[in-house]
C-alpha cells in the first residue's frame, strides 16, 4: 500500500473550469477516490496524466495508453508498485467510464463494468467467481457479512437486476425513493459477484445508474467517502445470531448527503460495531454538540436535487405527471402556443436538469417520440402534489 496519496488540485478545476474540465474533474477525483476502499493510492505520474487530460491537451483514451506504457517499461516491481500500478490504471480506467453516461442496465452490462474497470489489473476481469468467499471486517471486530454462494450469483444478479427495472417509483417521496436505491445498491454489493473489486464496480455501476435516473452525481462524495460508503454497505447486510441486525441508515444517509444536500458527517468511526459511546450517534455537521440528545432523521438541507426554483420545470412537470406525451400535447398541457419557446424555456431545461427524458433516447426524431418524467422528476411532482 502506498504511505501517502498525492492530490491534483481538482476544485480549482470545478469551480473555475469550463464545463467541458469540470466533468473530466469530477471524473477523475471520484476514481482516484474509490480506490480508497482498498486501500490504495495513486502515483504522481497518474495524477499529472489526469491534469493534462482535463486541460484538453490528451484524450481519455490516450491517458489510458500513457499509463499502461508507463508500466510496461518499468523494469523494477516490488508490492508497493503493484498496488500503485492497480490504482493507476483502475482510475483511468474508471474515469473513462464515468465520462460516459450509457449503461447496459443487466447482468452483462454490470459485469461489463467491471471487465471494464480491472482490465489489464485481474485475469479474472469481468468473469463472475466461482468460488465461495469471506472477509474480516473491522468494524465487525472481524466478523464477515455472509456474501452469496458462488453457484447462485448469476442467478441473484439477474433477479435483483430484473426487479430494479421493473419496479415503479411512481407516488414515492424523496425518502422512499433513497430508502430504495439504498436496498437495491445494498443487495447488489451483497452478491459480491466478483473475487475482487466489488466495491468499485457497484460504485459505478450504481452512479451511471443515478445519472440514467435523471440525478446528478457530479459531486465529491464518493471521491471523498469512498470508505464510508464500503462500510456503510457492510452494516446495511450485516446481522449474526446475538441479535444485531441489518443497519440501513448509513447508507441512507450516504444517499441523503448526495441527493438532498443534507450534512451527515460520513466517518468510519459512526459504523462501528458497539462503538465508544462517544461514537454510538452519527452526528449532522451542523449539529451543535458532539453528542445529540435524540436521533435526527434529516440534516441541514443545502442542494436537494428533488428541488427547483425553476417556474417553468415546475409547470411541466405537473402537467407531465405519470403520462408520457408528445410536443403537441405538453403545449396543450400547459396551455402555449409557441414551440420555439417551450423548447427554450420549459422542455429543453427540464431534460438538462434530469426532470424529464425522452421515451426513445437514441432517436430523439422518432415519430412517436414521447416525454415523462424521469425519477428525480417524480420526486418533484410527488412533492408538490403532497403540498397541493
Amino acid at each position: 500500500m502506498a504511505s501517502k496519496q498525492l492530490y491534483i488540485d481538482f476544485d480549482q478545476y470545478i469551480r473555475q473550469g469550463e464545463p467541458d474540465q469540470k466533468d473530466k474533474a469530477y471524473a477523475w477525483s471520484t476514481a482516484i477516490g474509490l480506490q480508497a476502499v482498498d486501500g490504495l493510492s495513486t502515483s504522481e505520474y497518474l495524477q499529472q496524466t489526469a491534469k493534462r487530460n482535463i486541460e484538453g491537451e490528451i484524450t481519455i483514451d490516450e491517458a489510458r495508453e500513457l499509463i499502461r506504457q508507463y508500466y510496461t517499461k518499468k523494469t523494477a516491481h516490488d508490492n508497493v508498485d503493484a498496488d500503485v500500478e492497480e490504482a493507476d490504471r483502475v482510475s483511468a480506467n474508471i474515469a473513462k467510464l464515468l465520462s460516459s453516461n450509457t449503461l447496459a442496465f443487466s447482468v452483462f452490462g454490470f459485469t461489463q463494468i467491471h471487465r471494464n474497470i480491472f482490465d489489464g489489473v485481474f485475469k479474472f476481469a469481468g468473469k463472475i467467481r466461482d468460488y465461495d468467499i469471506t472477509k474480516k471486517e473491522w468494524i465487525l471486530h472481524g466478523d464477515t457479512v455472509m456474501y452469496m454462494y458462488a453457484q447462485d450469483l448469476r442467478l441473484a444478479l439477474e433477479y435483483d437486476i430484473e426487479q430494479e427495472r421493473q419496479f415503479s417509483y411512481g407516488g414515492l417521496s424523496s425518502d422512499e425513493i433513497i430508502k430504495h436505491i439504498s436496498k437495491f445498491t445494498a443487495g447488489l454489493w451483497q452478491i459480491h459477484a466478483f473475487g475482487e473489486g466489488n466495491t468499485r464496480t457497484t460504485a459505478v455501476f450504481v452512479i451511471l445508474y443515478l445519472r440514467s435516473l435523471g440525478f446528478d452525481v457530479n459531486n465529491d462524495i464518493f471521491a471523498q467517502n469512498s470508505w464510508y460508503f464500503r462500510n456503510a454497505l457492510v452494516r446495511y447486510v450485516y446481522k449474526n445470531r446475538d441479535g444485531v441486525m441489518p443497519e440501513p441508515k448509513y447508507l441512507e444517509r450516504f444517499f441523503r448527503n448526495m441527493l438532498l444536500g443534507e450534512t451527515w458527517v460520513l466517518k468510519n468511526r459512526y459504523l462501528i460495531l458497539d462503538p465508544p459511546s462517544e461514537y454510538k450517534e452519527q452526528p449532522c455537521a451542523d449539529t451543535p454538540t458532539s453528542t445529540p440528545t435524540s436521533t435526527p432523521t434529516s440534516c441541514g438541507v443545502d442542494g436537494n436535487q428533488f428541488m427547483t426554483d425553476n417556474e417553468n420545470i415546475k409547470h411541466l412537470v405537473m402537467a407531465i405527471g405519470y403520462q408520457q406525451m408528445s410536443v403537441k400535447e405538453l403545449l396543450s398541457a400547459v396551455g402555449l402556443k409557441d414551440r420555439k419557446n417551450f423548447l427554450e424555456y420549459s422542455l429543453n431545461p427540464a431534460m438538462n436538469g434530469g426532470w424529464v427524458r425522452m421515451l426513445y433516447p437514441q432517436s430523439p426524431r422518432h415519430p412517436r417520440q414521447k416525454y415523462l418524467l424521469t425519477v428525480k422528476g417524480m420526486g418533484l411532482y410527488n412533492k408538490m402534489k403532497s403540498t397541493d
